[in-house]
Formats: C-alpha cells, structure tokens, sequence
C-alpha cells in the first residue's frame, strides 16, 4: 500500500514528546514510497497531548502552591510584611513579648504540645488557619471577587449588610468566632481546617480571585463545607449548615457549593505532602505572631506511648524498604544487589 506506514506508529497518532524520539530510532519507520515521512511536520488532525498543555514545573509551582509541595503557600507569603515590621519593633524598643511566657525544657522536664501533623490540635489550628485568612483579606493586592460570594448579593442573614461592608477589613477575633462557631457546631476535626485553607488559596489561584471584606464569609463557609464533605467520614449535609446560619437557604448552600467546585475544576485531591507543607506553615505563623501551641511535660505514659508510635512507624518503614527490594531483585536481577561469595585459601 503506498504511503503507508508498515510499522506500529501512525503519524496520525497524538505526538508524546518526551518518549517519541526514543521510539523512532526503536521501531524505524519503512515506507514503499521513496519520499521521507515527517511525523512532526504532519498536515493532518492533531491531538495535543496533555503534556503540551501542562504549565512547566517551575510555572505550575509559582502558579498553584496548594497543588506542589515545593511552592512556598500564599498566607506565609501574605504575612512576612507584619512579620517584619512587628521584629523590627521588637528590636527597637529592646522587647520580646515570648521571653516571660514561653516554657523552657531541662534536664529533668521536657516540654511538649500535642499537636503533630497526623493529629493537630484543634483550637490552635483554627486560630492559625484564621490568622492566615486574616493577612490574606489585610494584605490583598486588589479586591477581584466573583457574585455567587458577594456578601451583599447573597447575604447569610436577614440583618441588613452595612455600608462599608466591603471596605472595612475584619479583626482577626471576627474570624475566628465565625469558624469556630461552624467547627463546634459540625464537630468538625483539626485536619478539616487545614484541607479548607488549602481549599481556599486554590481557588483563590484558579479563579483569579481575592478573599475581601464583601466575600470572605461566602468563600470559608464553602472551604469548609467541601473539605468536611472530602475529608471526614461522615460529612455533614448542607442542611445542617442551614441549621446553624439560621438564615441561608438550602438552595444557596448547594449553588455554592456547585460553583466552588466548577472554579476549582472539581480538583479536590490533596497530597500528603502539601497537607504536610500547610501543617508546618502553620506553626512557624503561629511562632511569627506569639501564637504558642500549649506545651505539657512529658509524662512516662505519654513517652511510651510516643516511643510505641515510633517504633510502628520503624517496622512500617523496614517493611516497606523489604518489599522494595524483593521487588528490584526480581527484575532479572538488573537492579538488585548482587553479593559475591568470599573464597578463603
């Protein structure tokens, strides 16, 4: 058949940049026509493949942080200026506002806080995760907002919104009572709020928006009600959020949250290791802003009880290196260890 391709590649197919210069010199193309054929050079229909759609990595970090583990977060980002200006302050008045309050180990007492990144403390991490939504509405760029969160569009009460409701930043207490109100209320866990913050700065990213005075309450209740919906077991229905703001309708909840998700791109898988990344953030913002986890001695019963954690994760580890191992021995022995027998004379 005349130009035809007579091997197992098309040049119609969709290009796969990274591997097709590998398969080319693999599987060489013959035609029974003298004229050379051009995969890349092809007139015909072309499918991009969606590596060609992919930002590039340095791109896609800078881009969507709550997506990577390696981009810095944007509230860390949000509140280095506060941060810098309150430890010049400190330097030039000779105070440190932790230096009487924050407890010192010894040789005979070990302080710890019982937050860790699988089990954090619930009240400390609401507070950090709201003093994060706090320098992101204080130290915002520009005040881009969608309707569907407009406050005054959309209002969560039948009280009447005030005039420079989308001016006037709120206290970081204001916030914190909001969330905390829909926590207590949900019993909604600690991890919970750490999912909304990621939920939150990803669609700031994705919508090219901004968390503002007008917005800010419309976008943590949709946060929140999507992450306790993916996260806990059994989540809590948009109904029963009615039941708490008394005077939000069921059918505003379920617009939300559809628009939530379409902004987001129903992207709303998120890595261990940016939960990680977003846990530890939130602790070196609560060590910028004196916000102390609470410190307990180390009791015998909590030692063994940590020493036990430790020693599961050690088994779980060794095991997991052994399966590795056995695995890469099993591959024709190209990627295993091979030890030699010694021979003594």
């Amino acid at each position: 058949m005349g130009g035809t391709v007579s091997c197992c590649m098309s040049p119609r197919e969709t290009p796969r940049v990274p591997r097709r210069e590998v398969e080319l010199e693999e599987c060489p193309i013959t035609t029974t026509t003298t004229e050379e054929v051009d995969v890349s050079e092809d007139t015909g229909t072309y499918l991009q493949h969606i590596s060609d759609r992919e930002l590039p990595d340095e791109l896609a970090q800078e881009a969507n942080p709550s997506d990577h583990p390696r981009a810095s977060t944007l509230f860390l980002n949000k509140s280095q200026t506060d941060v810098r200006e309150k430890r010049k302050s400190h330097i030039l008045n000779h105070t440190s506002p932790r230096l009487l309050t924050k407890k010192s180990s010894s040789c005979s007492t070990i302080f710890i806080d019982d937050s860790t990144v699988s089990q954090p403390n619930l009240k400390s991490t609401v507070k950090c995760v709201t003093l994060a939504i706090y320098y992101h509405i204080k130290n915002r760029d520009s005040s881009r907002t969608l309707d569907i969160f407009d406050e005054k569009k959309h209002p969560l009460t039948r009280e009447k919104v005030p005039e420079d409701y989308a001016t006037a930043d709120p206290e970081h207490k204001l916030i914190y009572r909001f969330v905390r109100t829909l926590f207590s209320s949900a019993q909604l866990t600690a991890e919970c709020a750490i999912v909304t913050l990621v939920y939150l700065e990803r669609l700031l990213t994705y919508a090219e928006m901004d968390i503002c005075p007008g917005n800010w309450k419309r976008i943590v209740l949709g946060a929140i009600l999507l992450a306790s919906k993916v996260w806990d077991d059994q989540a809590v229905w948009n109904v029963d959020y009615c039941q708490i703001l008394k005077d939000i309708t069921v059918e505003d909840m379920n617009e939300m949250e559809r628009h939530f998700l379409e902004l987001l791109q129903f992207n709303i898988n998120v890595p261990a290791s940016v939960y990680a990344k977003y846990y530890f953030d939130l602790r070196s913002l609560a060590e910028d802003n004196n916000l102390s986890f609470p410190l307990e001695p180390l009791s015998n019963k909590r030692a063994q009880k940590l020493e036990a954690i430790s020693r599961l994760c050690e088994d779980k580890y060794k095991d997991l290196s052994r399966s590795n191992m056995r695995r890469s021995l099993s591959a024709d022995n190209l990627l295993g260890v091979r030890h030699s027998h010694a021979v003594l004379s």
